[in-house]
């Protein structure tokens, strides 16, 4: 394995307790209870819309998607503020690169907001290629996101390990005809991960031994 493409929220981005706060913020006007990060991990899932219609126990209301989304988006960026770099983040990409690895990112979250976080945390150098969600693209599956970026990258799949924190990130990598890694520290709890039969570790410098 010869390129590793890494996920960003909940994976090198420290986020799930701001990801889980705005979660309430948004749905506090609906009266439901407050969620802890297990709640949370619990009800994750990717389209996030499908996640929101589990918590509501009903189909969205059309436009309440984009409102809710809109909502999420105003209240997650400034929680963020207070997250950094898992702690290991630094070390395992330090320690991908020493060993011959080349690296990447994908992310469904904005594009123009990604590059300039991965530039603010020291990091942007690092991978040959960053991906965010352009203007007009749906946060939905990353599968098909996964296929253009490799294309776009001129790696073979065969020779990619994807590295996140959720289903959708071992479905993506599936999808290419990449091999995938997850990480516990994020969206989905261990347990839900480990029923999809990959390798999950609790640290992210546990990865270079997987590959």
């Amino acid at each position: 394995m010869t390129h590793i493409v890494w996920d960003w929220n909940g994976t090198l981005f420290d986020d799930i307790d701001a990801t889980v706060d705005a979660t309430n913020e948004v749905f506090a006007s609906y009266g439901l209870p407050m969620m802890d990060r297990a709640g949370f991990q619990a009800i994750y899932s990717r389209p996030i819309w499908a996640c929101y219609e589990r918590l509501l126990g009903r189909a969205l209301e059309e436009g309440e998607w984009e409102r809710l989304d809109a909502a999420f988006h105003d209240s997650y960026h400034r929680l963020m503020e207070r997250c950094r770099l898992a702690a290991d983040a630094r070390h395992a990409i330090d320690a991908l690169t020493d060993a011959g690895h080349t690296q990447s990112l994908l992310s469904m979250w904005h594009h123009d907001r990604l590059t300039v976080a991965v530039r603010e945390h020291g990091i942007g150098e690092i991978f040959r290629r960053v991906d965010g969600l352009r203007p007009g693209e749906a946060g939905g599956s990353k599968a098909e996101f996964m296929v253009r970026h490799l294309s776009r990258l001129g790696v073979d799949p065969a020779e990619v390990v994807a590295v996140g924190d959720s289903a959708d990130d071992a479905a993506a990598a599936r999808h290419a005809g990449a091999r995938a890694i997850l990480y516990a520290g994020g969206t989905q709890a261990r347990a839900d991960l480990a029923r999809l039969g990959l390798p999950v570790v609790d640290r992210l410098t546990e990865i270079s031994a997987y590959i």
